[in-house]
């Protein structure tokens, strides 16, 4: 009795763990190939604030951005 509920306890302890590496690699992968943002709304963005953005202020956005990827 005992022995099934621990058996039961540890499964669901080792399937939340593997589960959660797993979902958070499968995220990272997904954020590398679609990233949510790109140059284009980066430039865009900057022109709707009124600001006329220079490839070097693109890329270091970009740079800053895929840092925390």
């Amino acid at each position: 009795m005992w022995l099934d509920i621990l058996q039961v306890v540890i499964g669901l302890i080792i399937g939340l763990v593997a589960g959660f590496f797993i979902s958070q690699k499968v995220t990272k992968n997904y954020m590398k190939k679609n990233p949510p943002i790109n140059e284009d709304m980066i430039k865009a963005m900057m022109t709707q604030m009124g600001r006329k953005p220079s490839q070097k202020q693109v890329n270091q956005m970009m740079k800053s951005m895929n840092k925390y990827l």
